[in-house]
């Protein structure tokens, strides 16, 4: 596995990008690893266009005037194609949540026209039974965000960034944003969307707050309330963006072990092979090399290929899917859900692979993310307690790390999913704050693999028992998954 990272993690890659030179080396360099094994390998072609933007200062005026600069205060782009432009007031929205299952709605009265101000995550309530309690919903994603906004007609939505609640400090998200953008080509990418999307500081936006007669706090805990309604600053915004626009046949990598009975039905192990490729120089570094994010990831999953072309063929095909621009909101994988080269009916589990422990220890447990999901935990907890460890829940639920990779493409579709993670907190914690998303996320000659040759071997196990089971896995009754799934059953 050291070997793999080393090599997909080097500078030569240049930190992987969609559509450049890095894609070429990494999907060359994991195919023809499935071919050297025996795999049935191919690619599958995820028309992407990339996005350039230039963004212009963020004036503000009305009842004071600034300008943000971009990068350190904001950032910004467009997903129309041209770029946009917006002059609007900024009207604060809570957390940008419309859920009628929960009576409520951080848009009553309209938005329409307005640049909407949003706080990051899902409401935090007392009240465990709306929102997942401590766990974070769709509703807490950024993604989910935008797209409410847009729905509702608003010109812009700025996100407020908060470390605490995003899981992440604002160096990630001005190092993930100030690139090429990435997303799967549709026709005129018109379908609804906002002019101008970003995020603001935790800081700039209390100040902004404060130069309008408001207490950020004190909004803070009034859109905590199911009868919050957008409240309006009396602040004009306006921004400018231009889009470079390229397209370019990005890939997913395929090897398939075909079943020796059913192998029409298969099992799919997904990692990606992606990261965020060359961007603003931080300490003198341009090269998002992705050792641990998500070189790691795709060795682990490579070598659990190379395990498994060793043990008895399974009665169902294991498909190894090693997707692209996962860092650029799920593209690969999505783009797999919607086309997939081995229909989902007849596909009984996916166990997906982000990131693998580099650190040698464990606290003899492995968390399951998205805890209480399917009965892949039951499997997993009879592998794992052969290993002397257990199950555990996720140990930071309201990050929302289920919606952040890829086996939430395909759970969306119904298949149930597993991803799991078992470095300790506080290693986690450390890689978050110091290397995540960052040019120091570099391969380390050092680093023990103890750790996910245990986490490879109980997930390959798992593989192999849904492969070889007389029964499907399933979702937990009310999970929001269960229903697509025996839809498509049907």
């Amino acid at each position: 596995m050291k070997n793999h990272i080393q090599r997909l993690a080097s500078d030569e890659m240049e930190g992987r990008a969609p559509g450049g030179k890095g894609e070429a080396l990494a999907t060359t360099y994991i195919a023809e690893f499935y071919k050297s094994i025996g795999l049935k390998t191919q690619f599958q072609a995820v028309p992407l266009v990339g996005i350039t933007p230039t963004v212009s200062p963020m004036t503000l005026s009305g009842r004071t005037d600034a300008s943000l600069a971009f990068g350190p205060d904001f950032v910004a782009w467009s997903r129309q194609e041209g770029g946009g432009s917006v002059k609007a007031e900024l009207v604060f929205c809570g957390y940008g949540v419309v859920a009628p299952e929960y009576g409520w709605n951080d848009f009553e009265g309209g938005v329409k026209g307005k640049i909407v101000v949003v706080l990051v995550n899902d409401p935090q309530l007392d009240d465990q039974s709306k929102f997942g309690g401590k766990a974070m919903t769709y509703y807490g994603r950024w993604t989910y965000k935008f797209e409410e906004a847009a729905r509702q007609g608003a010109a812009g939505a700025l996100i407020v960034h908060e470390t605490d609640y995003a899981g992440y400090g604002w160096d990630v998200v001005r190092g993930s944003w100030s690139g090429e953008q990435f997303d799967i080509v549709r026709a005129g990418l018109q379908e609804p969307a906002l002019s101008v999307q970003g995020w603001l500081t935790r800081d700039v936006a209390a100040s902004l707050f404060t130069r309008a007669g408001m207490d950020f706090d004190d909004l803070k805990r009034k859109a905590l309330q199911p009868d919050f309604a957008p409240v309006p600053t009396g602040i004009v915004a306006s921004v400018d963006v231009r889009n470079r626009i390229r397209r370019t046949d990005s890939k997913n990598v395929i090897g398939v072990l075909e079943g020796s009975g059913k192998s029409d039905e298969n099992v799919v192990v997904t990692s990606h092979w992606d990261h965020l490729g060359i961007g603003e120089p931080q300490n003198g570094d341009r090269i998002f090399n992705g050792a641990v994010d998500n070189a790691s990831g795709v060795a682990l999953i490579m070598e659990m290929a190379r395990a498994a072309t060793r043990l008895p063929t399974p009665k169902r095909s294991i498909v190894f899917l090693a997707v692209t621009a996962e860092e650029q909101n799920l593209l690969g994988s999505a783009y797999y859900a919607e086309h997939p080269l081995f229909p989902l009916r007849r596909t009984l589990a996916n166990v997906n692979i982000d990131s693998a422990n580099i650190y040698g220890r464990h606290d003899n447990k492995i968390q399951v993310i998205g805890f209480g999901y399917t009965d892949l935990e039951d499997t997993l907890k009879e592998v794992v307690a052969k290993q002397g460890r257990t199950v555990a829940a996720d140990a930071e639920p309201e990050k929302g790390f289920y919606f952040r990779s890829d086996q939430f493409s395909l759970a969306k579709k119904g298949v149930p999913a597993l991803y799991t993670k078992s470095a300790t907190t506080s290693d986690v914690a450390d890689y978050t704050k110091n290397r995540y998303h960052k040019p120091s996320d570099e391969f380390d000659p050092s680093w023990d693999m103890k750790a996910a040759v245990a986490d490879g071997d109980a997930l390959l196990q798992v593989a192999f028992r849904v492969a070889n089971g007389d029964t499907w896995p399933e979702w937990r009754p009310g999970t929001e998954f269960k229903a697509i799934r025996d839809a498509s059953l049907k």
